[in-house]
């Protein structure tokens, strides 16, 4: 018997081929669960088929992004926690009583797609540079970093309300948020299925690629700067080190070009200790 309140969220845009399927699955993996759907200004009938398969539907005025229709459920919802799914039916949810125990024990969930998952060879390719370098930053292994299919805390997922962006970076911000911030994070292993026939995907793989590594790079400065700062400042003081003792064995001059590489070094590393020191301030308020 679960202790908390729970609601499956939907964010949906031009989801009408797919949509009446997935809340059908929904239902049946978990009997009597309240399923809401946040339209995000479709001009299909996501809405009609939504009502018809008897879920709850937010609607947005105009088209704003995955992660505002997100948004949009986490003020407007009252349940303890929520699972967020896709509407193109790649993801199982047949999986949501699985996400849900784990829930009892941890503060967000994450269905990580297997090896075994369908998806585009570019595809896998940028998601594990990404996750590289997420886990790099964050110092947590993370085997999915963009799944949308999630369980999550909604009170703790509100602590980073600020940081969460309107487009697709939603699952991204989420995950580094929690990692960073040292509440507990489960990769629960799924196998998701290639989109629906009539759904196709909305993100742009270069555009979306660059700014899910901004994002990464972005929420890790906030939070842990030193993984940002350090090493970065240490290699302009090596290499700034390596000039100029290079310089002086074969001129017995002064290199300004190290001169200046070992001041810049030394700046970084001071700035990233003053950052790092205003991140713990923020955290311990957020406490």
């Amino acid at each position: 018997m679960l202790s908390f309140t729970y609601t499956v969220v939907i964010p949906a845009y031009n989801e009408a081929n797919s949509i009446g399927r997935v809340i059908e699955r929904i239902r049946r993996a978990a009997p009597g669960v309240e399923i809401v759907v946040v339209d995000d200004g479709s001009s299909d009938d996501t809405v009609q088929v939504s009502e018809a398969a008897g879920a709850r539907v937010l609607t947005h005025p105009y088209n704003k992004g995955n992660g505002a229709a997100v948004k949009t459920a986490l003020r407007s919802l009252g349940a303890d926690k929520i699972i967020i799914i896709d509407g193109d039916g790649q993801h199982p949810p047949e999986a949501i009583p699985v996400l849900l125990e784990r829930l009892e024990h941890y503060d967000l969930v994450v269905g990580a797609r297997s090896t075994e998952s369908e998806a585009p060879r570019h595809r896998n390719l940028g998601n594990w540079l990404l996750r590289q370098f997420a886990t790099y930053l964050s110092d947590c292994y993370i085997p999915d970093l963009t799944s949308g299919f999630r369980a999550v805390d909604r009170l703790k997922a509100l602590e980073f309300f600020h940081l969460y962006p309107n487009g697709f970076s939603f699952p991204t911000t989420n995950t580094m948020a929690f990692i960073s911030a040292g509440y507990s994070v489960y990769f629960e292993p799924i196998v998701a299925q290639t989109r629906s026939i009539d759904s196709s995907s909305k993100l742009n793989p270069i555009r979306d690629g660059l700014r899910f590594g901004m994002m990464i790079l972005r929420i890790s400065t906030m939070i842990n700067p030193l993984r940002v700062f350090l090493p970065a400042g240490l290699f302009s003081l090596l290499l700034g080190t390596v000039w100029g003792v290079r310089t002086l064995i074969l001129s017995s001059q002064l290199s300004v070009a190290g001169t200046l590489l070992i001041s810049v070094g030394l700046n970084i590393l001071f700035f990233g200790i003053v950052v790092d020191q205003l991140a713990s301030m923020r955290l311990r308020g957020r406490d």
